[in-house]
Order: C-alpha cells, then sequence, then structure tokens
C-alpha cells in the first residue's frame, strides 16, 4: 500500500496553491514526501506559504510567481520550473476566479476575466508543461494532469455566476478531450467536481449563505484539507495508473441532494 500510494519525491506544481484549496492541495502532498511547486501573482505570500508548508511535511515547497491569466505566464513559470527540476510528475489546475451578478448587469468583463484564468490558463500551461510530462512518463508510472472543476459545472448553480458555473462545465469537457489526446504519452489527465471547501474565494458566499450551502451538501459539512489529501494522493500516485478523462465529485453529496 505504501508503494501504491507513494508520492514521495514526485515532483508536483500546484497553481494557486498558496491559498484555499490549492492550499489543501500542497499541503497534503507536503505531507506524504512531494517536492510541491506553488505558483500565484502574489510571490510574497506564496513564498509565506511555502516557508510554512516546510515546516509540516518531509516533503519540500517552492514558490514561484506567475499570472496564469496571460499566455505568456504559463509558459515563464514552467521556465521557472526548469530551473530546479527537468521533470514534471503532477501538474494540478487549481488557479480560478469567480464572479456573482444579475445576469442583466453580468458585464463582458466578467466572461473575459473568468475564462481566461479557470479555462484558457489550463489549456496553456498543460502545453507549456508537455515536455517535462512526457520525460519519465511510462505505462507503470505515467504522468497526471488533474484539472480542479466544480459541481457547479454540473449543476445548476444556487448563485449566478454564469462565466464560472460556465467555465467550469467546459473545464470537464477540456479535461476529456485532453485525456483522449495524451493518453498515447502515458499522461493521466482527470478532473475534480469539487463541492463546497472554505477559500479566499468562497469565503464572502459563506458569509451570507453559509446556512444554505451547508443544508445543500448530504454529509452536512464544507470539505475539509484531509478530504483534499485523500483523492489529491491517490490521483497523484500509481494508485490511479488506470484512470483518465474522469469527472470526480468531491462534494459531500451535493449531487444526489440536487436530484433527491
Amino acid at each position: 500500500m505504501s508503494n501504491l500510494f507513494n508520492v514521495k519525491d514526485r515532483v508536483i506544481l500546484v497553481t494557486g496553491g498558496g491559498s484555499g484549496i490549492g492550499y489543501g492541495i500542497s499541503l497534503g502532498l507536503v505531507k506524504n514526501g512531494a517536492k510541491v511547486y506553488i505558483c500565484s501573482r502574489d510571490i510574497k505570500k506564496c513564498d509565506q506559504v511555502a516557508n510554512e508548508l516546510n515546516t509540516m511535511g518531509p516533503g519540500k515547497c517552492v514558490a514561484l510567481q506567475s499570472d496564469l491569466s496571460k499566455a505568456e505566464d504559463c509558459k515563464s513559470v514552467i521556465e521557472k520550473l526548469l530551473k530546479y527540476e527537468d521533470h514534471l510528475d503532477v501538474l494540478i489546475n487549481n488557479s480560478g476566479c469567480n464572479w456573482g451578478e444579475p445576469m442583466e448587469t453580468y458585464p463582458d468583463k466578467a466572461w473575459d476575466k473568468v475564462l481566461a484564468l479557470n479555462l484558457k490558463s489550463i489549456f496553456h500551461l498543460t502545453v507549456a508543461a508537455l515536455p517535462l510530462l512526457k520525460k519519465n512518463a511510462t505505462v507503470d508510472n505515467p504522468s497526471q494532469v488533474i484539472n480542479i472543476g466544480s459541481i457547479d459545472g454540473i449543476r445548476v448553480p444556487i448563485l449566478e455566476t454564469y462565466a464560472y458555473s460556465s467555465s467550469k462545465a467546459a473545464v470537464h469537457q477540456l479535461t476529456r478531450v485532453l485525456a483522449n489526446r495524451l493518453a498515447p504519452d502515458y499522461i493521466l489527465v482527470n478532473a475534480i467536481a469539487a463541492g463546497p471547501f472554505m477559500s479566499k474565494m468562497t469565503k464572502q458566499t459563506f458569509e451570507k449563505f453559509n446556512d444554505e450551502v451547508v443544508s445543500s451538501v448530504a454529509l452536512n459539512r464544507l470539505g475539509d484539507h484531509l478530504d483534499l489529501e485523500g483523492l489529491l494522493v491517490f490521483l497523484s500516485s500509481r494508485a490511479s495508473k488506470y484512470i483518465t478523462g474522469a469527472i470526480i465529485p468531491l462534494d459531500g453529496g451535493v449531487l444526489i441532494q440536487a436530484h433527491l
């Protein structure tokens, strides 16, 4: 079992790894011995998180600066990674943003901002990382791309988040398309349809609608770091080497509640 679920020394890049779901992912992987690289626009905050994570497990964490809403930064973050590593075992596309506003006033700039970070960056960064992902990938030890989608890309969202929910549905389909394209290179591509987790992005929503959100979860609670750790260690290890193109709900039962 320790070999099957082993992520020790695996080189993993987590976008948006300094806060929210990204922080929980990075924490779980460092605790299990991975070499985790986190990136965000705020390098000061990213450095602080990396220093904190380096005290919390046998793995290590390094901060890289990038603005993944820009295609050129998707290339430059891989160039920065090359200063430390000659390959990449796992790419976790987690960076994202949201925009909630009534339909009548929903602005075009919301679509541009949300789609650029939530969807286009996944494609641009995966393409930029391909040479590193291919480097050590084999049939018995494939590389992995893990995209963080959302249950709001499957169900109709509770709030008016038109660009966000549309972008996450597109992330799920892009995951399937990339999985098919990259299977011959021994690169697995899967997505997590995340339910409600506390994060910087969701904090304001939960402050206003906490009771409504929690009541929509069959398990009657928000997700936590251990929920992320279990699934991400599985998807980042050899234990998942026969799974690709899957959209895996991590939602505490929101989707089954939605169909009652």
